[in-house]
C-alpha cells in the first residue's frame, strides 16, 4: 500500500476526513463525524463502496479522532498514513501559503481567532487532537485565506479610516482560496494554456458562494471580504448589503446588532428571498410548479451572480473562460444558464445540450464553439490539502 495524507476539516460539530493515497491522489477512506457536543454524536465512514454509522464514545473531537484511528486500524491502512494535512478558514495575513504546524504556527492561527471566531477555535482544537494521537508525524495547515493574498491593495481595502485597518486588520480576505486554487489549474488545462498565463472568473457556488478574479494564474479580486458575508447571495447569508441596515433595524424593529448579525447570517439569501428553503434543488422544483417566492430567489441569486462575473472581468484583466465549480456550481444546469444569458454582452453563448450534461461529477464547456469558454470544473479541496501536505512533509513524487 502506498503512503497516504490524512485530511482533516474540524468545525464546531464536526469532523470531517479523507484518506488520500500520496500516488494515485485518490481517496482511499472518507468519513464524517457529526453532532459533536450532542448525546447523539455518530460518525459515518465510506470505505471500499462501503459506508458504516457507529456512535462515538463521547460526542467530542478526540473520540471522533481515536473512532477514525480504530477504523484505520481494522482495515489496515493506519500504518500507511504519514503525514495530517489540516484545512483553516482563516490565516489572516500572516499566511501567504501552507503551513508546517508548530507551536508558534498554531499561536498566529488562534491570533486570527477574531476573524473567524465559529472555525478556528474548532481547526485548532482537531490540530492538538491530532498532534497528540500523532505526535511523531509531520502535520500542515492549509489556509482558505492564503490563495486571495496576492490581491492588490485597491482590491482588498475598504475605504474606511486606515487606521482601522493597521490597528485592527480591517480588510477583506476572501475564503474558498483551496477550492479556487485547484480549480485554476484545472481550467488551465481545460484551455491548453499555462496556469500563470491564465485569466478567469470562477464562482465556487454552494450555500456559501463566492466568486474570484484570477489575471495570470493568481488571485486579483474575490467577493466575500472581513467575513463570508460579504458578496453573493448565499444560501443563507444575504451577500453584499447596505451597513446602514443596522441602524435601520434598530430604529424600526428594536433589533441589536447581534440579531441583525444573525439575521444576515442565518435567516437571509435563498431562504430569505424564498421563505421556503435553502437548498437549490427543492427551489428549482417549486419553482417549475409555480412557487413564487422560489422563482423570486433564484431570480435574484442568478442576477447578482452575473454582475459579478461582468465586474470581476476588471480583475481579471480579460475574460479566457468564466469556471463555475462547487456543488451549486458543477450541479445547477438551470442557474448557470439563467447567468451565461445574462453575459451574451461578454461574447457567452449558451450550449443548452452540453450546459444540461453537466452534472452529476460530468466536467466541461457548456458554451458554444463560437463563445467565449465556460466551464464547470469539480473541486477538489482535500486533494489540495493532500498535496500540500505531502509537499512540506516532505513526501512529495
Amino acid at each position: 500500500m502506498n503512503s497516504s495524507i490524512l485530511v482533516i476539516n474540524c468545525g464546531s460539530s464536526s469532523l470531517k476526513f479523507a484518506l488520500i493515497d500520496s500516488i494515485s491522489h485518490e481517496a482511499v477512506m472518507t468519513g464524517l463525524a457529526e453532532k459533536l457536543g450532542l448525546s447523539d454524536a455518530c460518525i459515518t465512514f465510506k470505505h471500499d463502496g462501503g459506508k458504516q454509522t457507529a456512535q462515538l464514545s463521547a460526542p467530542d473531537h478526540a473520540a471522533a479522532m481515536h473512532a477514525i484511528i480504530e477504523k484505520l486500524q481494522q482495515v489496515s491502512l493506519l500504518d500507511t498514513v504519514k503525514a495530517i494535512g489540516h484545512r483553516v478558514v482563516h490565516g489572516g495575513e500572516h499566511f501567504k501559503q501552507s503551513a508546517l504546524l508548530d507551536e508558534a504556527a498554531i499561536s498566529e492561527i488562534e491570533r486570527c481567532i477574531k476573524l473567524a471566531p465559529l472555525h478556528n477555535p474548532a481547526h485548532i482544537l482537531g490540530m492538538r487532537t491530532a498532534i497528540k494521537e500523532f505526535p511523531s508525524l509531520p502535520q500542515v495547515a492549509v489556509f482558505d485565506t492564503s490563495f486571495h493574498q496576492t490581491m492588490p491593495e485597491k482590491a482588498y481595502l475598504y475605504a474606511v479610516p486606515m487606521k482601522l485597518y493597521r490597528e485592527n486588520s480591517l480588510r477583506r480576505y476572501g475564503m474558498h482560496g483551496t477550492s479556487y486554487r485547484f480549480v485554476a489549474e484545472e481550467a488551465a488545462k481545460m484551455l491548453g494554456k499555462p496556469a500563470e498565463e491564465t485569466c478567469l472568473v470562477i464562482a465556487h457556488l454552494g450555500n456559501g458562494a463566492s466568486i474570484s478574479a484570477i489575471r495570470d494564474g493568481k488571485c486579483a479580486d474575490t467577493s466575500m471580504g472581513l467575513t463570508p458575508l460579504e458578496g453573493l447571495v448565499m444560501g443563507t447569508r444575504s451577500g453584499d448589503i447596505d451597513p446602514s441596515v443596522f441602524s435601520y433595524l434598530a430604529a424600526e424593529r428594536d433589533m441589536d446588532i447581534q440579531a441583525v448579525t444573525n439575521m444576515l447570517n442565518k435567516e437571509s439569501g435563498l431562504l430569505g428571498l424564498s421563505e421556503l428553503s435553502n437548498d437549490c434543488r427543492e427551489l428549482e422544483e417549486a419553482a417549475s410548479k409555480g412557487h413564487e417566492g422560489a422563482k423570486r430567489a433564484l431570480e435574484v441569486f442568478a442576477y447578482r451572480l452575473a454582475k459579478y462575473v461582468a465586474s470581476m472581468t476588471v480583475g481579471a484583466g480579460r475574460l479566457d473562460a468564466v469556471v463555475f465549480t462547487g456543488g451549486i456550481g458543477e450541479n445547477s444546469s438551470f442557474l448557470r444558464g439563467e447567468v451565461i444569458k445574462q453575459l451574451g454582452f461578454l461574447g457567452l453563448k449558451l450550449d443548452a445540450a452540453a450546459n444540461e450534461a453537466c452534472t452529476r461529477g460530468n466536467a466541461g464547456r457548456i458554451t458554444t464553439a463560437d463563445s467565449v469558454p465556460a466551464l464547470v470544473i469539480n473541486t477538489n479541496e482535500e486533494l489540495m490539502i493532500a498535496m500540500d501536505t505531502a509537499e512540506l512533509a516532505g513526501l512529495a513524487h
